[in-house]
């Protein structure tokens, strides 16, 4: 047997007697590093949205005097000097407390469950979007180089790169909502509802992960082991299957998981656009209205999600592979 056909059969690294250990030591690091980094960007949050200007300016009615906007000021908490509020809002946080929306008078966690099943329906189904075709096009323009498959979808997919969300959704609205007359453009009224602004939040999505699922092929594509199937009368499924998916499934799941968080934070233009009862929407009109406490729970949940899902596809590299886990750690294989 051949050393190239030998690594075909290779089986899968698996951790050492002490990779159980190492990996508590991996994670129990990476917990650390997303509770600062979680602090950090409350921090600058709160910071900057002081900067921002006075809601109580805002809150105060046309005819208000300034001894009512300085009480007004005085029962939102804002009259204290900047370093309490900032230990205030820490120690709040600390005890699970978000604040109240200084606009809606309902507890700001309150607001962003009522809004986030509709955020999680749009990027999920994206999600879902962007895989199928990302992943689809991406390999059969591997397979196809040079040929119809590659010629018909590069174009497709460079469009996709191309071109913003906002300009996607209103040439979406245009054609399926004002010329067809098929689905609905605006609001939430059923699934219907989600078909255009799921596929306006998936095209850029879909165009990157196509490309990188593109060169990842083309690169395993080049390598001896290849090579060395086909010469054996491995088929194009087989090859795939049995090789391709697992060798190219880390490149894969890196922008998988960048795109799933910016899947969450490109929803507010798009969410915008259709007019979808979600975060994004609540995120813009919350900053509009200088609503600090719903602002920063916002921020604070989304930056919690992205630092979740870095941190699942870091432990997902080490079930797909646990050497990279172990050179990060130093452990061993056997």
């Amino acid at each position: 047997m051949t050393a190239v056909s030998a690594e075909l059969r290779t089986p899968r690294p698996r951790l050492a007697a002490g990779g159980a250990l190492q990996l508590l030591r991996y994670l129990a690091g990476r917990l650390v590093q997303a509770f600062i980094a979680l602090v950090g960007m409350s921090t600058a949050v709160f910071f900057a949205l002081r900067l921002s200007g006075d809601p109580a300016l805002l809150l105060a009615p046309p005819n208000a005097t300034a001894a009512d906007i300085a009480e007004l000021r005085r029962q939102l908490g804002l009259d204290a000097p900047v370093w309490r509020q900032y230990l205030s809002y820490l120690g709040d946080v600390a005890h699970g407390n978000l604040g109240y929306s200084y606009v809606q008078h309902e507890p700001a966690l309150t607001l962003i469950a009522q809004r986030m099943p509709y955020t999680v329906m749009l990027a999920l189904s994206a999600l879902v979007l962007s895989v199928l075709f990302g992943v689809g096009a991406g390999m059969v323009m591997a397979l196809s180089r040079g040929r119809l498959g590659e010629r018909v979808l590069t174009p497709l997919v460079l469009a996709g790169q191309a071109m913003p969300a906002f300009w996607t959704g209103i040439l979406l609205i245009l054609v399926f909502s004002v010329w067809l007359r098929v689905l609905p453009s605006t609001g939430y009224s059923g699934l219907s509802s989600l078909i255009l602004p799921a596929i306006t939040l998936a095209s850029l999505s879909a165009a990157t992960i196509a490309r990188v699922t593109r060169g990842a092929m083309l690169e395993q594509l080049s390598r001896d082991y290849v090579r060395t199937a086909r010469s054996k009368g491995a088929g194009t499924f087989r090859l795939l299957w049995r090789h391709l998916l697992r060798n190219i499934s880390i490149p894969i799941l890196t922008v998988v998981a960048l795109e799933t968080a910016n899947l969450l934070g490109g929803s507010v233009v798009t969410e915008m656009i259709f007019a979808w009862p979600g975060i994004g929407q609540l995120t813009v009109q919350s900053v509009s209205a200088r609503d600090f406490p719903l602002v920063q729970a916002i921020v604070i949940l989304a930056s919690t999600v992205y630092i979740v899902i870095n941190l699942v596809t870091d432990v997902a590299y080490g079930f797909i592979d646990p050497r990279i886990m172990i050179l990060t750690k130093g452990g061993g294989v056997s």
